[in-house]
């Protein structure tokens, strides 16, 4: 398959001269990209629509509402077409929290016909090769949706693009920042004409093991998508990161999210399948070939953004910290932390996606 044969190329690439484990080959990169990480490449990002709105101070024209009803008072927020926890309000004893992530952004249309359609063209929002097009309305949440992978720094990142009415490139092409891939709709679960919009996100791979997880602890459903499941992807903060490249355009993806804050740590055991600091070696804190176990620090949303060697031995994922708070940690961790104050631990679900990122290919 196309995957299998881009996975042999990257390897073979990355080739050393000796028969290295994958921990020193972990760290084998790691020195690498710390020789050449003065000529680290910034990024080259655009909106995939005509809306611009986002740089000129008016959110409220930029991001399509979303209906909500909170104490059977009902409203259309547009804050709820951000990104990050901005739906689904919790009255707590710290006050009102949203405890629904919203992994992208949703980009209202400009221009619709005399009948309410929207007319938006979807484009390429960097340079990247299409590595998913999904043309059933029915197969996911995203409706019709499509993915490209960008190289930036020798990384891989995926911007992907939901909802569309209609899909006009193809899986393998490649494609030049601005170019049409689609047409912005309405397709997928929850929405209709009148919240139109490109669901749009960027995105870090978390497994190139991700179709063997998916059998395993999801044996009764098909996964449609490969690896460019939404399961698989974990977006960054995509509009924040736009805004921040146009006052610094010599900005890189890991110097951004160097300014994350962490939410919680997870030790991982050592194992032969740890695809994260082979994707994206920056996020390595330090080189460490006899480390006990590998603790890798996210954001709320389960965002990994670095990853340490760890001191305690661990067989199966531990969670080793956690921001204290009054709040269950449940609502604020997208249910992958459980408990509240001192009390804390992974949940089922939250141990089961740790097992992803130790998955085999």
């Amino acid at each position: 398959m196309q995957r299998e044969r881009i996975a042999k190329q990257r390897l073979a690439a990355n080739r050393v001269p000796f028969a290295a484990s994958p921990i020193r080959l972990w760290c084998f990169v790691f020195f690498l990209c710390r020789l050449v990480g003065a000529s680290a490449l910034a990024i080259d990002l655009a909106l995939p629509t005509d809306n611009h709105a986002l740089f000129d101070g008016h959110p409220e024209d930029f991001y399509q509402f979303v209906d909500r009803d909170f104490h059977g008072e009902k409203t259309t927020p547009w804050e709820g077409g951000q990104y990050g926890f901005v739906r689904d309000p919790h009255e707590t004893a710290a006050g009102l929290i949203y405890s629904h992530f919203h992994e992208g952004i949703d980009i209202k249309p400009l221009k619709r016909n005399e009948r309410g359609m929207p007319l938006d063209e979807v484009r390429a929002c960097a340079d990247g090769r299409v590595v998913h097009a999904s043309e059933s309305a029915r197969a996911s949440n995203y409706g019709r949706y499509v993915v490209i992978e960008h190289a930036w720094d020798g990384c891989r990142y995926y911007s992907l693009y939901a909802h569309l009415n209609a899909i006009s490139t193809t899986v393998g092409a490649h494609v030049r920042k601005g170019e049409k891939i689609g047409a912005l709709g309405f397709t997928g679960v929850g929405i209709d004409q009148r919240r139109a919009h490109v669901h749009f996100e960027l995105n870090l791979m978390l497994s190139e093991g991700f179709e063997a997880w998916h059998r395993k602890f999801f044996p009764a459903e098909t996964n449609r998508h490969g690896l460019f499941n939404g399961l698989n992807l974990a977006g960054l903060d995509v509009a924040r990161l736009l805004v921040a490249a146009r006052k610094n355009p010599a900005l890189t993806i890991p110097e951004f999210l160097s300014h994350e804050e962490a939410a919680y740590k997870v030790l991982l055991p050592r194992a032969a399948h740890f695809d994260l600091p082979k994707l994206y070696p920056w996020m390595l804190a330090e080189k460490n070939a006899d480390a006990a176990s590998w603790e890798v620090t996210f954001t709320r949303s389960g965002l990994p953004f670095k990853i340490a060697p760890g001191r305690a031995a661990v067989t199966e994922p531990v969670l080793s910290w956690v921001k204290p708070s009054p709040v269950s940690y449940a609502l604020l961790t997208r249910g992958v932390v459980t408990g509240s104050g001192s009390h804390y631990s992974l949940s089922i679900n939250g141990a089961r996606w740790m097992q992803l990122l130790l998955a085999p290919e």
